[in-house]
């Protein structure tokens, strides 16, 4: 059963580069989690159907924080999934699900990256720049090649090999051709000895560049901030949603309940009557 196992659990990450476009990191995870999984869950067969019984593994996995045992349980379930649809009859035991708080995102002040930026060389200003302007992830700035920029857009592939094209502010589009000029990179935009720069290196620029500044910033706060600032500025939710590379406009939403919080926190230092009272 584990040979059988592991077969299925091999192409099931070959389906999640071939047809979802998942990044190398998010497949190592699944491939993590899964190994870590089976050597806890109780695999029961049946005549007709397979029991995989996931309580040893949620046992053992139960002091970790709410947020981490439902990405992995998620992974668990993803896999039966595709065994599913292998034809396999998987039942899943003790699968109930985790409830975890729905957290907003953190973006960064405008102020604050134009510092950090202040304190950049040329290729971390472009890294901090593309991230804040055109909202990527950072999959997508490292799969992002020359022959995908043009004078006034950048066409970028997302999830699932989605394609979306974002419009270049002419600011950028002249750091960039600095950037080019003094690198002069072959195929991706950022690369080392000929080959894409690593999704970890781009991530460690960034992560040095605001600890200039004395603060921790992640690339993802980046596409907040971008999302963030489109929304206040009264863009439409579609649009911005259709820029982000979102799949559903109600992922997109989540940061008009920022927008909403801000506005009651801004009110709140604001209003002469809440400085008084302190009830606000």
């Amino acid at each position: 059963m584990k040979k059988l196992i592991n077969k299925y659990k091999k192409e099931f990450l070959q389906s999640l580069e071939n047809f979802k476009g998942y990044s190398d990191l998010t497949i190592k995870s699944y491939d993590e989690v899964l190994d870590e999984a089976f050597k806890y869950i109780e695999i029961i067969e049946e005549e007709t159907q397979l029991i995989f019984n996931i309580m040893p593994y949620r046992i053992k996995i139960a002091h970790l924080n709410p947020k981490t045992i439902s990405r992995k349980l998620s992974a668990i379930r993803s896999f039966v999934k595709y065994l599913h649809d292998q034809n396999l009859n998987i039942i899943l035991k003790s699968d109930e699900s985790i409830k975890v708080a729905k957290t907003l995102p953190k973006p960064i002040q405008h102020a604050h990256i134009m510092k950090a930026i202040s304190h950049a060389d040329l290729e971390e200003r472009l890294v901090i720049v593309l991230l804040y302007t055109l909202g990527l992830r950072i999959s997508e700035l490292a799969s992002l090649q020359l022959r995908d920029i043009s004078s006034q857009w950048v066409r970028v592939l997302g999830k699932a090999k989605k394609q979306r094209d974002v419009p270049l502010l002419k600011s950028t589009k002249i750091l960039l051709e600095e950037y080019l000029a003094a690198h002069a990179p072959k195929t991706f935009l950022f690369e080392q000895n000929r080959e894409k720069l690593s999704e970890n290196s781009l991530r460690y620029i960034v992560t040095k560049v605001f600890k200039r500044v004395a603060l921790k910033v992640t690339p993802h706060q980046l596409r907040h901030s971008y999302a963030t600032v489109l929304l206040n500025n009264n863009a439409p939710i579609a649009d911005v949603s259709e820029l982000l590379g979102h799949s559903s406009m109600a992922t997109t939403q989540i940061y008009t309940k920022l927008g909403s919080a801000l506005k009651q926190q801004n009110y709140s230092k604001s209003h002469p009557l809440c400085g008084e009272s302190k009830e606000c």
